[in-house]
């Protein structure tokens, strides 16, 4: 039978405080070592919480982190990986990266002697990666959409970013669910979700398609991650059409806030947990530094889903501000 996700906040809490427990007792030193963290990015929400955590615990453990932040420029994120391999570090950890961007590099580091992990970044190259399991969190976020709708109506769907493994993960999970929902159709041309200026990019192109589309023919606004569902659900609250929910991925403190005024028009957005992600994977590489080589390939993080209704538990149990 499926793994069930959807558990109770309370009981994922007490699961994760037994967990963290555990494993802060079981870690070794990272001293004398130097670890090098390389990330797309630290604009978006995930970026910057899971890296700031990473730099944090290889602090903690006594480690010296090499930071690397590529701007969200693909370009400048090649540089940082090639600058990594002249470092030689102690061990390398990439947060997030389009595969055919990143995959050449991280063979590269592979290939240099070089213990490599990863965080939302599944490589062939990696001993270890940290990750939502996405195709489960895809699987939640189209249920809760169909169950809302009652399995009836017609959806816009941002897909801008299906070459990135954890978005198009998700895609690939609500096609599936859409098989099983025939009755739930999916408005052509899909709408292309863009960085920078996401946010602003959404806005514009929904308040369009506001114009073309009247009230009852369109029922909700999908995306893989929620900085285009925070523009979408902008846009929505602006034209006055909140018949239309929208659904994403991560938990960003612009969606989360909305969330807690009842009348924003969201359906749900999962809940990740990007400090705890970063953290377990410096985790990881402290315990393979120290002689354990039987990680597994990957980790799994528990995503939360959030609604309206349990909006304020989930915050407790992210600790956000």
């Amino acid at each position: 039978m499926r793994r069930q996700f959807i558990l109770s906040a309370l009981a994922i809490a007490a699961s994760f405080h037994f967990s963290s427990a555990w494993a802060d007792d079981a870690i070794p030193s990272l001293k004398g070592k130097r670890i090098a963290l390389s990330t797309v990015g630290t604009s978006i929400y995930y970026d910057s919480r899971a890296f700031q955590a990473q730099i944090d615990e290889v602090k903690r453990l006594g480690g010296t982190p090499i930071t690397l932040d590529a701007g969200r420029n693909d370009k400048a994120l090649v540089s940082q990986l090639q600058t990594v391999v002249a470092q030689k570090p102690d061990a390398v950890i990439q947060l997030l990266g389009t595969s055919t961007v990143i995959e050449p590099w991280l063979k590269k580091i592979n290939e240099a002697g070089i213990p490599l992990f990863t965080v939302e970044a599944e490589s062939k190259y990696s001993i270890n990666d940290v990750t939502a399991d996405n195709y489960q969190v895809g699987l939640q976020l189209a249920e809760k959409l169909v169950k809302d709708l009652k399995g009836k109506g017609n959806i816009l769907v941002f897909n801008g970013f299906y070459g990135v493994k954890s978005c198009g993960l998700r895609y690939d999970a609500l096609k599936k669910v859409l098989e099983k929902n025939p009755g739930i159709k999916i408005i052509q041309p899909e709408l292309r979700d863009v960085i920078p200026n996401t946010v602003q990019d959404a806005y514009s192109q929904v308040t369009a398609l506001l114009n073309k589309y009247p009230k009852g023919s369109v029922q909700a606004i999908w995306a893989a991650w929620d900085v285009p569902q925070l523009g979408a659900t902008k846009a929505l609250i602006d034209a006055k059409r909140t018949e239309i929910l929208t659904y994403g991925v991560d938990g960003s403190p612009e969606i989360i806030n909305l969330l807690t005024q009842k009348s924003a028009p969201i359906g749900a957005v999962i809940a990740q947990q990007p400090a705890l992600a970063g953290k377990i994977a410096v985790q990881n590489v402290a315990r393979y530094l120290a002689g354990k080589k039987d990680l597994p390939k990957v980790t799994s993080v528990a995503t939360l889903v959030a609604t309206s209704s349990n909006v304020q538990e989930i915050k407790k149990i992210r600790g956000d501000k």
